[in-house]
């Protein structure tokens, strides 16, 4: 397939940047210059990406009981909602990016302009959801956006990711977008990690499932620079 790429900027929101934000990630907003120089790049399709939970979600500490509702502390099983047999591990968050909250909005800062299209997530109060792309569970999938289909019926070859958080709906996004059977970038100097210790791991992850970080200076940028 002709080289077609696209730019997905995951969650630059208010609540996921200093310094006000309920969840945030230190430096978040410091990428937003880099974020901005990479939307100005002529990528076919340019993506931003929203959480945009409703107050009652399951990832929030506050609706669960004591003593197993501590943000960031506290770990909870859940279960797929259509197959009880199915299970995830994943931590309690404090309430973040409600719907119709200022928490919730993207960066004012953020090019906006520039994006062609906004893709909500995280919207099924019953799962936790930080890939763009889906919900963990795979038998069967409770919740999908509509972002595959967006990029496949767009012919998109490549996507290349940034944004918030680089060890959680970064991660999650850029390893959906190689299951989806893209070429997969992330653009690790405009991403920040809520625990930076975390990204050797993720590297890792990366590295097995064949998911690639550059910086803004890699051939892959350039190769986008060159796109008409």
């Amino acid at each position: 397939m002709t080289f077609k790429p696209a730019f997905v900027v995951v969650d630059v929101q208010e609540d996921f940047c200093p310094p006000h934000g309920a969840l945030a990630v230190s430096g978040g907003r410091d990428i937003v210059p880099t974020i901005n120089e990479l939307l100005s790049l002529p990528f076919a399709l340019k993506i931003a990406t929203k959480d945009f939970h409703p107050r009652d979600h399951i990832s929030f500490a506050c609706n669960h009981r004591a003593p197993n509702n501590k943000p960031f502390e506290s770990q909870i099983t859940i279960k797929n909602p259509l197959n009880d047999k199915e299970t995830q591990q994943t931590r309690l968050w404090p309430v973040h990016c409600v719907q119709g909250t200022n928490g919730a909005e993207l960066l004012p800062e953020l090019d906006i302009s520039r994006v062609d299209k906004i893709v909500e997530k995280g919207q099924d109060k019953r799962v936790e959801m930080y890939s763009a792309f889906a919900d963990p569970f795979t038998n069967p999938t409770v919740s999908r956006s509509n972002l595959a289909k967006i990029l496949h019926d767009a012919g998109v070859t490549d996507v290349y990711v940034a944004g918030l958080a680089a060890d959680y709906c970064v991660k999650c996004t850029a390893l959906d977008a190689r299951t989806e059977g893209f070429t997969t970038w992330v653009v690790g100097e405009a991403t920040r990690a809520v625990n930076p210790t975390d990204l050797p791991g993720v590297n890792r992850e990366y590295e097995k499932a064949g998911v690639t970080v550059i910086d803004k200076d890699h051939e892959a940028i350039r190769k986008v620079k060159d796109y008409a």
